[in-house]
């Protein structure tokens, strides 16, 4: 089992990469600060998606987290987002 205060770090160029494959124009830019604000929403949206599919896992008496439990949480997750 991972540590609990593991840190859950996204890169700024992976970031970076992966929002600009979805841009329409080539002439649309993306800044650094962009980027790491994006990269921290990431970063807040995983670790909530950790602890809801802990908590769901919890209270089906699981010993693990398994997808299962992260389909149940995620429509409520894409809404609170």
């Amino acid at each position: 089992m991972a540590e609990r205060d593991a840190e859950i770090v996204f890169k700024k160029d992976t970031v970076h990469k992966l929002l600009s494959g979805f841009f329409k124009e080539e002439k649309t830019k993306l800044s650094g600060d962009a980027a790491l604000l994006m990269a921290e929403m990431l970063k807040i949206f995983v670790e909530e998606a950790a602890v809801r599919s802990q908590k769901q896992a919890e209270s089906e008496d699981c010993d693990e987290v398994e997808i299962e439990h992260f389909e149940k949480i995620l429509p409520q997750l894409l809404l609170d987002f």
